[in-house]
């Protein structure tokens, strides 16, 4: 989550393109195709942390009444918690590997933050469908 906070930060002072003739509607060069999927990564990773909110908001009310008589496994939040962190980590790792194959070269971003984003948004579906049940 932290490095979600730094990227939306971020989001705000990248959000003009680095070369004004750059157009996320119809990108030609690597380096505009690069940044633009960063932008599209941005964004799916701040509405991912809108949603974590509702959904943390949900689970810890869940845990207010859980009944502790019998079950002293972890709560809704501690679980939620603990999922969301491993996401992260697989996340991270996973779209690092998926741009192993172009490795040191100028399509690495471009893979990576496109993988990252299309696993931001399914996961931020996971989570609106934790707080529908």
């Amino acid at each position: 989550m932290i490095a979600s906070l730094v990227l939306a930060a971020a989001a705000g002072s990248a959000a003009t393109p680095p070369n004004p003739g750059w157009n996320c509607d119809d990108p030609v060069a690597q380096q505009e195709m690069n940044w633009c999927a960063a932008q599209e990564y941005v964004k799916a990773d701040g509405e991912l942390n809108a949603q974590w909110a509702i959904t943390a908001a949900d689970m810890k009310a869940k845990d207010k009444n859980l009944d502790r008589t019998y079950d002293e496994r972890p709560g809704y939040f501690e679980t939620l918690l603990s999922a969301q962190r491993a996401w992260i980590a697989y996340r991270d790792a996973h779209c690092a590997s998926e741009g192993f194959w172009a490795r040191g070269g100028s399509l690495e971003p471009l893979l990576v933050s496109t993988c990252k984003t299309k696993l931001t948004q399914e996961r931020t579906q996971q989570l609106q469908f934790l707080v529908e049940q």
